[in-house]
């Protein structure tokens, strides 16, 4: 169920009955000279529509920018500081809680959004409003990424290529693939962009020209399919065991 395509009176008869829901958060940034800089909240959005759709849980709009700052030299790229990022999430979460929700999954696709959503989770946790939790799509399934792609890539690699291959191929430039992978860092890894244990970069364009990591050859609409099929069941999974969890246990446990 889509909230942004229901009537009130339906809205009311889920609230009445279910009360979780999925939030997508994404991002609107750069993605490489090969991938729209929407990469990310096109990928936090059809995974949470589809998981809606399959589980009959609340799907609701999508939040479309979020904290990317280290992306701003590279044309187009939004994005909101931490804190207002931390209170618009917040107030949105708590605009849920107001009609009966009190368990949310923020479908997330952007690794900058991470800890503050896990912040956000952390304060509605802390006073008892909502077991709020994010959740990564690549995180959920890393073993099969590891298996599809030989250097997949943190950011605009092969596998989220791949997803939006799959998503909307229209939106990928293929005949760049290659300038991609060139221009781009393929040999990464813990050490890159780092000396004797200290991070020693802020910004994505310190590390690679061209906005990307990893090998963007490797990807295929078929390899997208795979994975997307397989985060989805994860996500429904997740979902179906939030809304089986007993109230008492959500709460924040009492002071030994």
């Amino acid at each position: 169920m889509y909230l942004g395509a229901e009537s009130w009176p339906d809205l009311e008869t889920y609230f009445a009955e279910e009360s979780l829901a999925l939030v997508p958060v994404g991002s609107t940034e750069q993605h490489g000279p090969h991938l729209p800089e929407g990469t990310d909240h096109l990928i936090a959005e059809s995974l949470a529509r589809t998981a809606a759709s399959q589980s009959g849980y609340l799907c609701t709009p999508t939040v479309n920018i979020g904290v990317s700052s280290h992306h701003r030299q590279f044309h187009g790229t939004m994005w909101v500081d931490p804190p207002a990022f931390r209170e618009y999430m917040e107030s949105l979460a708590r605009n849920l809680t107001s009609h009966g929700i009190d368990r949310i999954i923020f479908v997330n696709a952007h690794g900058g959004n991470i800890e503050h959503l896990r912040e956000v989770g952390r304060r509605l946790h802390k006073d008892g409003t909502a077991y709020a939790i994010e959740w990564m799509w690549d995180q959920s399934i890393p073993d099969l990424v590891d298996d599809l792609f030989e250097v997949n890539g943190p950011h605009g690699g092969p596998k989220e290529t791949a997803m939006i291959m799959h998503i909307n191929n229209a939106l990928v430039h293929e005949n760049r693939l290659t300038d991609a992978r060139d221009n781009g860092l393929v040999d990464w890894g813990p050490k890159t962009g780092r000396q004797f244990g200290a991070r020693t970069f802020f910004d994505s364009i310190e590390n690679t020209d061209c906005g990307v990591l990893g090998d963007q050859t490797d990807a295929t609409p078929q390899k997208g399919e795979e994975l997307f099929e397989a985060a989805t069941e994860q996500l429904c999974k997740l979902s179906e065991w939030l809304a089986e969890q007993d109230d008492e246990e959500l709460l924040p446990h009492e002071h030994v």
